[in-house]
């Protein structure tokens, strides 16, 4: 008999999100079924809901979960009954190019949308039989979640899963964004422009990387407190100052090493671009509207050796970097109890998402029984 499930759904791009209760398939041979524990909500999940990033709907939402194995297929050999497992929105095929050379991130295979595979039969149906797509690949904003064996992780079975659920994406992304793409050098100057909590995320990967000026950048005074507790040493609010670029190029003496945009917004993107120094280098992290775009001078990027860099994922390598960055937690390098603003059941998923959008959490979290 198929399992049940409460799921968070959205039907129609800015329609409302709401809960229903879906019956979640068996899994195939190469996938397994996990009981979530905590689910992420996280501003990628809006922007589905919203059309900024544009999905085949009906959707269940979540991306950013994690929870216990409770069944596996018949040709999963990797994942066992009980074991402990982050989700991955980027699957991972293991053979690709991409995955052979250490950047699974970008790996060839398809993302999955609605099936396992060509034909399979959706991961969550209604009891009328109505077929669901799942975010990502994922769909983890449930009580149950059916995955394909390369969008899981596994991870120790003893770390707490409401803050292992964030590492799953807005923590690896903003870490990683530092770390991975940037790999920020110890003594160097940031600036991050939005301190949501991929911004957040991406302060403390400068701050481990040992940057010696950490300059956040955002319109809440509320969020640059924040900043401050996850490591900025300064920061402007840009609707305090009458033009952004100059109030840090004077508070950073010339410009900074490294700029991380983490808003989405192709001006913000340009801003990125001008606060750096010769030979710096900006990373590209939030997600914009497929039409905006981001005025940059040629020449300025020539004649300062400027550089400009995309960061999906914060080029991670998800079996890699999610145990690494739980060992961080661990040694107390990584804060992430401190992201967590508030946390939600199943059924308050959509005032979850009416507080992201009004800008309250740093991250909130959908706790499951």
């Amino acid at each position: 008999m198929p399992t049940t499930a409460r799921a968070v759904v959205v039907r129609e791009v800015n329609g409302p999100i709401t809960v229903e209760t879906l019956q979640v398939k068996d899994p195939g041979p190469n996938e397994v079924l996990v009981k979530m524990a905590a689910c992420g909500v996280c501003h990628s999940d809006l922007s589905a809901a919203n059309g900024t990033i544009q999905m085949a709907l009906p959707l269940v939402l979540g991306h950013e979960g994690a929870g216990i194995v409770q069944a596996v297929g018949s040709a999963v050999t990797e994942f066992k009954v009980g074991d402990t497992v982050l989700s991955s929105f980027v699957a991972m095929c293991g053979r690709c190019r991409y995955c052979s050379t250490g950047r699974p991130q970008l790996c060839d295979q398809p993302v999955r949308a609605a099936l396992a595979a060509p034909g399979a039969v959706p991961r969550f149906t209604s009891d009328k039989g109505e077929g669901f797509n799942v975010f990502g690949a994922c769909g983890v904003m449930a009580e149950y979640a059916t995955l394909a064996v390369d969008s899981v992780v596994k991870i120790d079975k003893d770390m707490p899963l409401d803050k292992a659920c964030l590492v799953s994406c807005g923590v690896m992304t903003g870490v990683g964004a530092a770390l991975n793409t940037a790999q920020v050098q110890a003594g160097s100057i940031c600036v991050v422009f939005g301190c949501g909590g991929v911004g957040l995320s991406a302060i403390q990967g400068c701050r481990i990387a040992g940057a010696s000026m950490i300059v956040a950048v955002d319109t809440s005074d509320l969020k640059l407190q924040m900043a401050k507790d996850f490591g900025a040493t300064h920061t402007v609010n840009a609707k305090s100052v009458e033009d952004v670029v100059k109030a840090i190029m004077k508070l950073t003496g010339g410009g900074a090493d490294y700029a991380i945009e983490c808003v989405g917004v192709g001006a913000v993107v340009a801003q990125a671009v001008n606060v750096l120094a010769r030979g710096g280098m900006a990373v590209t992290v939030g997600v914009s509207a497929p039409t905006d775009s981001a005025p940059v001078r040629t020449l300025a990027m020539t004649a300062m050796e400027r550089s400009l860099k995309g960061s999906y994922f914060g080029s991670a390598r998800p079996r890699e970097d999610f145990p690494r960055l739980i060992k961080m937690y661990r040694t107390g390098q990584l804060k992430l109890d401190e992201l967590i603003t508030k946390t939600y059941s199943v059924d308050e998923a959509p005032q979850a998402f009416a507080d992201l959008a009004e800008g309250r959490n740093a991250r909130g979290v959908i706790l499951f029984d």
